[in-house]
Parts: structure tokens; C-alpha cells; sequence
């Protein structure tokens, strides 16, 4: 009898700490304005999350979503629980894209100081600010149309984002408006043009080489970019591909750069057989697949591990 009792006793500890590990954090409506214009998002601040030396990491959704949808997709705030980490989810307005795309394909939309790369910047300083972030430990990610944004942030904004995740993305300024960006997502991408980048960007890519929204060459152009200008400010990168298969059988090419022994400068992951859609992503939210790899602890991996 006293064994069972301290057996149920231990069970009830590790219930109870498991269920502390799984407190949700606080999912807040906020919004930025400034000089550019206005942006509602979601900030999420998990339970876990300690003043200092802490980070955070902006996520932009793609077409046809909103931050709580993309939350859901990708998983973002259970990793969020789990590393104690902030993620930002700024939210694209109809009345600027009928389709809540962020508008990465105009020439306003692609420059420092202007445009909707000025109001996600804001909302990055202004959540590190607040949140007393580490000034090298702000990344960002996004989906299609927002992970073709997070390029351009990364590549505008080299100083506030210390590193970019990119799913089923397009390079900067793969287009000048509509018409060449419907050509450049069909695989239509012209010369890269990487002018005005003045620091290069560690980055994570993952494509599904099925993927008839954006054609994978987008994936491979994003990468070359990113070598290009590394190899500029670190020299000649070491180049290494994995072959591998997730646990849901979904299989894969990694292939990473290294400028030294420690972590990779840019990682590319060629998904076979997939779509459009977040690898590893959960079915309730929008363009999922749940197959693998899980891109987002990936990036939270390679994220995290920069420093």
C-alpha cells in the first residue's frame, strides 16, 4: 500500500511537470504604426520567457493566411514554449494586398526605410525594445509571399536580422510588379540582383520540388544569392549534401555551406515530393504537410544555434 502511494505520488509530480512544461504563454493583439503606415499583429511570449538575453523570431505568412493561422500551421509557439523564444506574426492587410500577400514584387516593397519592410522592421525593434532582446538573436521566416519577404528584410536589413528562413520562397527582387512576379514564381526568374546588400545573411531554404505555386528554381536561386554574397564578405564556403528521409517517410536533400567547423552559413532543403506547403506542419493550419522534415525546428535549430 505505501508503495502505491508513493508510486502515484511520483506519477502526480511527473504529470504535474509535464503539464508546467505545456502552461501556454500569452497570445497578444498588438499593431505598429509609423511614418510608412500601419501593421496588426500577434505576439506570442510563452510562459517561459526571461528578460536579457532572450530572442526573437518574426514570421510572415503567406498568401491567403492570417498570424493565427500560420501559428497553427507551423507550430512556432510550441517550440516557442519549449526554448522560451518571442515570435512576432505581423498581419498583411487586405487594403494593401487583396490577397494578404506582402507585396515583395514592387520596387517601394524592396528598399530599407520605406514600405512594408519599414513596418516589419518597426515591429521587431519595437517587441526587442520592449522585450529587452538580444540585438543578435532577432531572425526572421516566412511562407511563399512571406518567405520571399524575409529575404528582402534579410537583405534590407542585414543588421537587424541576424538570420532568414525561407519556405518556398523567391530571391530579392526576383520581380518589379505583378506580371514579373507571376513569371518569376512560375520559374521565370531573370539575372539575380543583389544590389544595395551590403552584409551577407545566414540562411535556411526548404522547396518541395513538386511545388507548381513556386517553382523550385526560386529555392536554388534564394541559396545562390545568399552563397554570393557570403562568399564576398567570408571567402570560398565548403559545400556538403545528406541525403535523408524523415520519420514519416518524406525524403529529402541537405545541403549546407560552411565558412568554419562551427554551424552552416546557409542550409538548403530540397523536399521530394512535396508541394506548397510548411514542411512537418500541423493539418489544422493552411498549407501543411505534415510528412517532414519539421522545417520549423529546423529553423529554430539553426536559428538558436548561431550563437
Amino acid at each position: 500500500m505505501l508503495i502505491d502511494t508513493i508510486r502515484r505520488g511520483l506519477e502526480s509530480v511527473g504529470l504535474f511537470r509535464r503539464i508546467a512544461r505545456r502552461t501556454p504563454g500569452q497570445f497578444l493583439d498588438r499593431s505598429y504604426s509609423d511614418g510608412a503606415g500601419r501593421l496588426r499583429y500577434k505576439l506570442y511570449v510563452p510562459a517561459r520567457f526571461r528578460r536579457g538575453r532572450s530572442s526573437l523570431l518574426v514570421m510572415l505568412h503567406g498568401c491567403r493566411q492570417t498570424p493565427e493561422d500560420f501559428a497553427t500551421g507551423t507550430r512556432m509557439n510550441d517550440l516557442a514554449d519549449e526554448h522560451g523564444f518571442l515570435v512576432a506574426y505581423p498581419a498583411q492587410s487586405a487594403t494593401a494586398n487583396v490577397f494578404t500577400c506582402w507585396n515583395w514584387f514592387l520596387g517601394k516593397d524592396q528598399a530599407r526605410e520605406g514600405g512594408e519592410p519599414a513596418l516589419i522592421a518597426g515591429i521587431a525593434r519595437e517587441v526587442a525594445l520592449e522585450h529587452a532582446v538580444d540585438a543578435t538573436r532577432t531572425f526572421i521566416a516566412g511562407l511563399s509571399a512571406g518567405g520571399a519577404m524575409a529575404v528582402v528584410l534579410g537583405a534590407t536589413y542585414p543588421d537587424l536580422f541576424s538570420a532568414v528562413g525561407v519556405h518556398s520562397g523567391l530571391p530579392y527582387r526576383a520581380a518589379h510588379n505583378a506580371a514579373s512576379a507571376m513569371a518569376a514564381m512560375r520559374g521565370g526568374t531573370s539575372r539575380l540582383d543583389s544590389t544595395g546588400v551590403t552584409h551577407a545573411t545566414p540562411t535556411i531554404v526548404f522547396h518541395g520540388d513538386r511545388d507548381t505555386t513556386v517553382d523550385l528554381g526560386n529555392g536554388s536561386a534564394i541559396v545562390d544569392q545568399a552563397v554570393s554574397n557570403a562568399e564576398r564578405d567570408l571567402g570560398p564556403l565548403r559545400k556538403a549534401i545528406r541525403e535523408g528521409i524523415s520519420s514519416e517517410g518524406r525524403s529529402y536533400t541537405a545541403t549546407t555551406y560552411r565558412a568554419s567547423r562551427t554551424a552552416s552559413f546557409i542550409e538548403y532543403w530540397v523536399l521530394h515530393g512535396a508541394g506548397h506547403a510548411w514542411s512537418g506542419g500541423f493539418s489544422k493550419g493552411s498549407y501543411t504537410d505534415g510528412s517532414g522534415p519539421d522545417a520549423s525546428a529546423e529553423m529554430v535549430r539553426f536559428f538558436l544555434g548561431r550563437s
